[in-house]
């Protein structure tokens, strides 16, 4: 019985991720036109809620290994649960956002209205890329207090930052970057390399408490704690970025 309260956040998670991915399918377009009568064409704000149960299904995440550990009810069949859900809660479902950010991008131009799907399934790059990843990750037994490569949850939550970002903030050139196709396609490819890389990237796991062993932890703690404060939703892609170069940096400590 004690095995199965694991498995429980584990199809939580799939659940939620299941949900992001039909609100990332539901949205369409806003057509909106300003008092001068220029057209502005926009992603509909309800894709904003594929964000929000992206990042649930990243907290259901953390507790269900968070949880395993510390009931020590590990088992193989959780870890290939575990993959299976996270390839469709930080795999499938931000595909779906990128793909919907392209078209978007597409729409913009003249004739983007007559674009080809073949521009647009590159999005799911990022898809194949994370199942890659995870399928890899499952092999491989070294993987406990770092990671080779990115792990997809991190990377998803970059993509799924992109409608907040898109929908709350108060600049020209972060709304006209997110929606510059070429960005998106040099997003896609980035991120799908970090996962498939065999690059040093450190587990948010504790080993022990101490300060010394634990440092880049800490210190990307604080670096989330002030870029939220002073960045809101573009926090994210920062946390990120700084979660890279602390863990490339600081290797050594990150990987043992």
């Amino acid at each position: 019985m004690k095995k199965h309260i694991s498995n429980s956040f584990t199809l939580l998670n799939l659940f939620f991720g299941c949900i992001a991915i039909v609100f990332a399918l539901q949205n369409g377009i806003d057509i909106i036109y300003t008092k001068e009568g220029e057209q502005f064409i926009k992603l509909k704000e309800n894709i904003c809620l594929a964000s929000l149960f992206i990042a649930i299904a990243a907290v259901v995440d953390f507790l269900d290994g968070f949880v395993a550990r510390m009931l020590n009810i590990c088992s193989e069949m959780g870890k290939q649960l575990d993959s299976l859900a996270d390839v469709v809660s930080f795999g499938i479902a931000p595909g779906i956002i990128l793909y919907q950010f392209l078209r978007m991008g597409f729409i913009k131009d003249s004739d983007g209205i007559e674009v080809s799907v073949l521009f647009l399934v590159p999005a799911f790059i990022f898809s194949c890329a994370g199942a890659y990843r995870l399928a890899r990750f499952n092999l491989d037994t070294s993987q406990t207090y770092g990671f080779k490569g990115v792990p997809i949850p991190a990377a998803g939550l970059v993509v799924a930052s992109l409608p907040l970002i898109y929908w709350y903030n108060n600049s020209d050139f972060i709304y006209t970057l997110i929606l510059n196709k070429w960005f998106l396609y040099t997003l896609t490819i980035l991120l799908s390399w970090l996962m498939v890389s065999k690059l040093p990237i450190m587990a948010l796991k504790f080993k022990d408490y101490s300060i010394k062993n634990n440092k880049p932890k800490i210190i990307l703690f604080f670096i989330a704690i002030l870029s939220a404060f002073l960045l809101k939703w573009l926090a994210v892609p920062v946390i990120f970025i700084a979660y890279i170069i602390l863990s490339l940096l600081l290797k050594n400590k990150t990987t043992t």
